[in-house]
């Protein structure tokens, strides 16, 4: 009910063409604003509660920290309920996977919130590509200006006094138990891994959707990475696995697709990373969004494609200086982004299969495939941070490699102990 949840609420309630008929958050305080729009709507902590009391919900949606996306969405799906979930889809790659089997087996309408999908500069973008304006794209580069929360930090140590209100061992659900701390609730969850995904887990569904869904790419083949260290004393960095990085730097492989016909490589750039500017595209031009914070190049034969957030102002640079603005597409708001949730209420309402479920931009189908692309970059990052001593205060790091990736089995091949990674351990009494 807080934050995104109150956002998503209203969308979804869209001036009253849906009933709010429950609303479910841990932290009474960061619900306020949403028990005072929905004063009708039934007030729990616990979406169990929700599920075993209110037998004629139709439909849910998912707006909590990355890593309880999971559990929420998979218990709603097997009690037949329709689902909308935040990005990313969930917290780890199996989760992901379970849920993408799960939405077709239970025969529910789902759909991801990276509403930029909806967005008309990504049905622009893929005109253009399919049209063969710039021909195959060999190298993507994709960046965000995030984190802008912390990251690259010790674990913190001392133990605040818990917010009255607050439903800790709830919010924490199946994630590894720790001690509140204003650290990691509100909204800086994001930068720890067991709660979130870092800046890739945060942006990766918004930005690397433009290239996965106009160039019709599968599950990568390769990825690795490299973060930045945090020195506080001579030659030895922080140790700090449990901080997602400051920044990251990470390359995906892809095999030619159908639509794609040719190898390429995706490279993800974060924390104040951004690719060098291309020749093409003139110097005092930004590149992706207004102030080049975020963006996505697709560098093909005939030229440099560019956007930026949610697919919002697609340009062309041809090899031959020339330029192609699309129009109307700047001020996009990606539908706006209650678009995005209306059209899956609407397919709700119409039911699994129909037209309208049929013509979702983001159901779990293709989210899935989308958010293991973005997860498995996390397991080149995690694995890059894993140290070993060694002897003498030296270290060795195992996981600085190319990680082959095996998608239709889930599983590193040339590095097991990325696996951990793939899926992770449930705290006792709670189950996917």
């Amino acid at each position: 009910g807080g934050g995104k949840g109150y956002s998503d609420a209203i969308n979804v309630w869209n001036n009253g063409s849906s009933n709010i008929a429950a609303i479910c958050d841990v932290d009474w305080n960061r619900a306020a604003k949403a028990l005072k729009k929905f004063p009708k709507a039934k007030r729990y902590k616990d979406y169990r509660k929700v599920l075993d009391e209110i037998k004629d919900i139709d439909a849910l949606t998912v707006s909590t920290p990355d890593h309880t996306h999971a559990v929420i969405a998979m218990a709603a799906i097997k009690s037949g309920k329709h689902v909308y979930v935040q990005k990313p889809l969930a917290h780890d790659i199996y989760e992901t996977r379970m849920l993408t089997k799960a939405a077709n087996q239970y025969k529910v309408v789902t759909q991801m919130g990276n509403q930029g999908a909806s967005g008309q500069g990504v049905k622009q973008m893929i005109q253009w590509f399919d049209k063969g304006n710039i021909g195959k794209v060999t190298k993507v580069h994709v960046w965000t200006n995030r984190p802008v929360w912390p990251q690259g930090i010790p674990t913190p140590t001392d133990k605040p006094k818990l917010l009255e209100g607050l439903d800790w061992d709830t919010w924490i659900g199946p994630a590894k138990m720790v001690d509140y701390h204003p650290l990691y609730h509100p909204f800086k969850w994001r930068g720890w891994w067991n709660f979130g995904t870092g800046a890739l887990g945060d942006m990766g569904c918004h930005l690397i959707d433009p290239p996965f869904r106009v160039l019709g790419l599968g599950y990568p083949t390769e990825v690795e990475s490299s973060v930045g260290a945090v020195y506080t004393k001579d030659w030895v960095p922080e140790y700090l696995p449990e901080s997602c990085p400051p920044s990251s730097r990470t390359q995906l492989k892809f095999l030619p697709s159908a639509k794609n016909k040719t190898e390429m490589t995706m490279t993800w750039t974060d924390g104040g990373l951004r690719p060098f500017h291309p020749e093409l595209i003139p110097a005092n031009h930004p590149i992706g969004d207004d102030n080049s914070a975020n963006g996505v190049i697709m560098i093909g034969e005939k030229g440099i494609m560019t956007c930026g957030t949610y697919g919002r102002n697609p340009k062309i640079y041809f090899n031959n200086g020339d330029v192609l603005v699309s129009p109307n597409t700047k001020n996009d708001d990606a539908l706006p982004e209650h678009g995005h949730q209306a059209a899956w209420v609407e397919a709700c309402k119409e039911g699994f299969g129909n037209t309208k479920h049929r013509g979702l931009t983001s159901s779990f189908d293709y989210a899935g495939p989308l958010t293991e692309t973005v997860l498995m970059g996390n397991l080149a990052i995690r694995s890059y941070i894993l140290r070993k001593n060694k002897s003498n205060h030296r270290f060795e790091y195992p996981g600085r490699k190319k990680l082959l990736w095996d998608g239709a089995n889930m599983k590193i091949t040339n590095f097991d102990e990325a696996n951990q990674f793939v899926k992770r351990e449930y705290r006792e009494g709670w189950k996917l």
